[in-house]
């Protein structure tokens, strides 16, 4: 039975073969290249959620998020700006971007608003799938980038991982199983995002992702966990188990006040 990801991934890779005649990779570079030299090299993601590394809490990367393929509409009347600089107020570290529009109601043009609006790193969240992707991403605002290796082959997963180095951009790669951690040994990634939702059952597994985190051993990788967070406690679980960021939308955008909503999850006081 194909799950969720093998449906958008199919809608993705069309677009991808249907965009990829409209502008040569040669264009896109130069694109690229002009944008961060008029807004500036990207900020560095693995620097921002390296500041907690020493501490117990991890670092929060904070998500944009309208809308879910499995729950239907999340929030979808938020202010795109006030929740990015809200998520910032509060103590977030970064700001994920959902841009993916069919099935998350995203869109590319939230990247550069949102990264106009703050001073934090903004991760593009989507399914990308080709070079190309990697290059709009850096075109239209991001600073870094979402790689989900179930979504992509080894060589593709090497190569757009090179190219968003080369761009100066961060690379967040996620991954569900051992069999994924292992195809990671050879690239030595600087983050990698662990997801505690299984992508048949969409159950989250915290012993699952707790278990698949200590089997990395190079403690100059950042760790992220995502999916199923939403308390304080819960962060201080996930950080006393090595992981040293975490990703959150859902629980957040759900809150009427983005603000307090951050710094509750941070075990700050509320304004």
């Amino acid at each position: 039975m194909a799950t969720y990801l093998d449906n958008i991934l199919a809608f993705h890779r069309k677009r991808a073969a249907d965009e990829k005649s409209l502008l040569p990779l040669t264009e896109l570079e130069k694109k690229a290249e002009t944008y961060s030299q008029a807004n500036g090299e990207p900020r560095s993601l693995a620097a921002y959620l390296a500041k907690n590394k020493s501490t117990p809490l991890p670092s929060l990367i904070a998500e944009i998020k309208k809308h879910s393929p499995s729950k239907g509409d999340i929030r979808t009347d938020i202010d795109i700006v006030q929740t990015a600089r809200d998520y910032e107020a509060g103590g977030a570290s970064a700001i994920s971007v959902l841009t993916d529009e069919p099935h998350f109601k995203g869109h590319l043009s939230y990247l550069e608003i949102v990264r106009q609006a703050i001073s934090l790193p903004v991760l593009r969240k989507d399914f990308l799938v080709c070079p190309e992707d990697v290059l709009i991403s850096r075109i239209r605002g991001a600073d870094a980038v979402l790689l989900i290796a179930a979504a992509l082959s080894d060589s593709e997963l090497r190569e757009m991982y090179a190219l968003a180095g080369s761009l100066g951009m961060d690379s967040l790669i996620e991954i569900h199983d051992e069999k994924e951690l292992e195809r990671l040994r050879r690239l030595e990634p600087s983050i990698i995002g662990i997801n505690q939702r299984d992508l048949h059952t969409f159950r989250v597994d915290t012993t699952r992702a707790v278990t698949l985190r200590n089997k990395i051993e190079d403690e100059k990788i950042i760790t992220v966990a995502e999916s199923g967070i939403t308390s304080f406690e819960d962060l201080l679980f996930l950080g006393k188990s090595g992981f040293d960021a975490v990703l959150v939308g859902e629980s957040l955008i759900r809150h009427p006040d983005h603000l307090s909503a951050v710094r509750t999850l941070l075990g700050k006081d509320p304004l």
